[in-house]
This record gives C-alpha cells, structure tokens and sequence, in this order.
C-alpha cells in the first residue's frame, strides 16, 4: 500500500468522522468525496471500497462508545447512574423501540437502496429533502420543550423518532438530522434530541455494520490491512472530537446553520453534476 493511499483513507477517515454524527450526511460526503474524487474503487475494488466504508463507520460507532459509555452501560445493567427511580430511567427499552422501525424498513429496502439510491444524484436530493426537515424542526418545534433530559424521554416519543429515522435510510438525507429533527418536533430540546440520537446509533450502526463486514468477509486482503486501520484510527479520533464539540454547539445554534450548508453542497454539486 503506497503512502497517497494511505492519505486516501486518512481523508475518507476524516469526512466519515466529522460528519456521521452532524446533521449534513456521512454517506452523502462520502459519496460525494470518493466517488467524485479520490475513487478508492480503482485500487480496492468495488466490494473491498464498499466494506472500507462500513469498517470506518465502526471507527465511529466507538468514539460515540468513549463519550456516552456511562449511560450506554447502564442500559445493559454494567453502570448505576446515581440519583435516578428506576421506573423513570431512560432504558434499554427505548432505544429498541426508536430502532425498530429503521431495522425493519432497511431490512426490507437495502437492495433497492444500494442499487437505486447510492449516487451523487439522489444525494443531492436527499441533501434538500433533509434540510426541509430540519428548518422545519426548528420553526415548528415548542419553543419551549418539555423533555430537557433522556429520562423524560417517552416511548411514544422514542417511537415517533423511530419512525422519522427511517428518512435516513436514503443516502444523503442524515440519521441525526432525521432524528433530531423528529425528537424537536416531538417535545425535545435539541440537546435530549442529540444524545438520544446518538446513543440510538450506537446498535444501528453497530450491527449494520458488522453484518455487511461478515457478508463481505471474503472480500478483505490483508494487502489493504493498513488502509483499513489508518481510516478506522482516523474515524475514531475525528468522530470523538466531532461528537464533543456539536454537543455543545447544537443547543446555541440549532439546526439552521446545517440545513443552510446542505442546501449551499446540494446547489454546489447539483451545478457541477447536471451543468
């Protein structure tokens, strides 16, 4: 593996790291950025550069692990967060019912949404659609929310979530921008919106992803090795800064300033694919 390869997957670690986890679209960049520019497939191959993707999200998937490990264990039973009833915590029980509707409908629309919805062309499309969402969120959500904390948090809220999440199963369109966007329209602050959301991703993406690793097991060369472990590195270290510093900048600046940086990368590629 030669060093501007390397580099490649250095970059595709970055993007995947600083957006999966802002509502612009991990797989929309990643689309956009490799497919129009740095073309991993040329040398991995079309499986090998499809799976380099899922083992990067991976990368991303633990740092959301190192931020929220507290509540993530105490949810299985490992960690006791102190000064909380038990009958009114934020448990395990919510998250799969905000998950449900996401695995349901991805399970029975992943072939049509690899082969139909994978190009820069529905990304644009999908980067508009999620934008209207979310300017929405912010102009019809309580201005002033009831659920402040994850332990307010309902299941019919974390339902409804669920129910908007599977927006996002359209490359391009956003997983936490769909669901924060929902939790706002539903009762949350941004900030509740945010942490439910990124717990939620925790088994999604977890188990999304090693499925598509073990189906496409084969398909690794341990001549690639190194570009797996320099992006996944790479995904972990930008996707923990990434998560801390929107943590604190979603409840300043809500979603409006994402919605317009969609829209300008929506009109940017729209310009430069149909021109």
């Amino acid at each position: 593996m030669e060093i501007i390869d390397l580099i490649k997957a250095l970059i595709l670690g970055f993007v995947e790291g600083m957006t999966e986890f802002a509502p612009v679209s991990s797989t929309g960049h990643l689309i956009i950025v490799d497919d129009m520019w740095l073309k991993t497939t040329t040398f991995l191959g079309d499986r090998s550069a499809f799976t380099f993707k899922i083992v990067i999200q991976l990368g991303s998937i633990l740092a959301v692990v190192a931020v929220f490990w507290k509540r993530l264990f105490s949810l299985v039973g490992l960690y006791k967060i102190d000064g909380q009833k038990m009958n009114s915590r934020f448990n395990l029980a919510h998250v799969i019912v905000g998950m449900l509707p996401a695995v349901i409908v991805g399970f029975a629309l992943k072939d049509f949404i690899d082969e139909r919805l994978s190009g820069v062309e529905t990304v644009i499309f999908a980067l508009i659609a999620g934008s209207f969402l979310m300017l929405a969120a912010d102009k019809f959500g309580p201005k002033r929310p009831k659920v402040t904390t994850l332990d307010q948090i309902t299941y019919k809220q974390a339902f409804t979530v669920g129910l908007v999440q599977c927006l996002s199963l359209w490359p391009g369109f956003s997983r936490s921008g769909a669901t924060i966007s929902g939790g706002v329209l539903f009762g949350m602050n941004h900030k509740t919106a945010a942490d439910f959301t990124f717990i939620m991703a925790v088994p999604i993406m977890a188990g999304a992803s090693l499925v598509s690793v073990m189906k496409n097991w084969e398909e690794l060369s341990m001549d690639d090795l190194s570009f797996y472990i320099v992006g996944f590195v790479s995904a972990f270290i930008f996707a923990l800064i990434s998560i801390r510093f929107f943590l604190k900048l979603i409840s300043r600046v809500k979603l409006v300033p994402f919605a317009i940086y969609r829209l300008i990368l929506a009109a940017v590629l729209a310009v430069i694919v149909f021109m």
